[in-house]
């Protein structure tokens, strides 16, 4: 069985996760559990009933998230053995992987784990989701400029980059002012942080760089898509058939193979024609 149009994957991501954080928004400002002026994103997810919605899209996207890492973690390995690419390119990709996942995995802290019942969880898996996406995107950055132009343009190397940038100036400006403006709170409630409790305008900084990431995040995974609708995976299921100490493989006319040499499964990862096979 073939997946094509892998591309609907980092589209339904960069969907998913805005409309996901208007929706909590909107209900929370509504419901009086925020203040329309520059609340942290987690914040609209803390109260129930948004925080349901929250949690549950959020849970979807990671989902979808992880599966746009795991294809393109297959593209560029099977653009490396393809064409020769440098070393650097295997080591990179093997290393983004598991960033990415942890990614992920800070990703569903923050759903599942809300910042007033579990607190240390919740800024864990934001530091996890914010920290170490930072770090993929870097990653795939310097990737893209050793797979141009065979399978993105320099212009989109360029947009990676500058997004990986932003990313992690913007973490870091969210990571320091954050601190900062909750040792200079005086209010009894953080999430109604109003410019007479104190630490405004780092507060401001801090939960508007926090937009912005969330932002560049989104549209990072969207520059995927291109690429994406140019791959398919084909799964193929082998079904052991004993012949007098062979296996049939398949019903299409498959070759037969000593039983040894049977696997259980294979992936194919199919691209411009070429594919491999695992």
């Amino acid at each position: 069985m073939a997946f094509e149009r892998l591309d609907v994957l980092p589209l339904a991501v960069f969907i998913l996760f805005p409309a996901t954080f208007l929706a909590t928004y909107i209900i929370a400002v509504l419901l009086g559990h925020v203040e329309p002026d520059f609340p942290y994103i987690s914040d609209t997810g803390t109260y129930s009933p948004e925080s349901c919605i929250f949690g549950q899209l959020l849970n979807v996207g990671t989902l979808l998230l992880g599966l746009v890492i795991y294809v393109r973690y297959r593209q560029v390995a099977e653009y490396y053995s393809s064409y020769s690419l440098s070393p650097a390119v295997l080591s990179l990709n093997k290393m983004g992987v598991w960033f990415g996942l942890l990614s992920c995995l800070g990703l569903s802290f923050v759903a599942n784990f809300q910042e007033t019942n579990v607190i240390t969880v919740h800024l864990t898996g934001a530091f996890l989701c914010f920290g170490f996406g930072t770090v993929y995107f870097w990653i795939h950055a310097v990737c893209s400029y050793h797979m141009q132009p065979l399978a993105n343009s320099l212009q989109l190397a360029h947009l990676r980059l500058a997004l990986a940038v932003i990313c992690t100036v913007f973490f870091i400006l969210l990571s320091i002012t954050g601190v900062l403006s909750h040792i200079q709170f005086r209010g009894s409630n953080p999430r109604k942080w109003y410019p007479n409790d104190g630490g405004w305008q780092l507060h401001v900084i801090s939960t508007a760089s926090e937009w912005v990431v969330a932002v560049a995040f989104c549209i990072y995974i969207l520059s995927f898509a291109r690429e994406f609708r140019n791959i398919s995976l084909e799964s193929r299921v082998y079904l052991n058939v004993e012949s007098g100490g062979f296996s049939v493989v398949d019903s299409e006319c498959s070759p037969v193979l000593p039983h040894a040499a049977v696997p259980e499964g294979v992936v194919i990862v199919r691209q411009g024609g070429n594919s491999i096979i695992t």
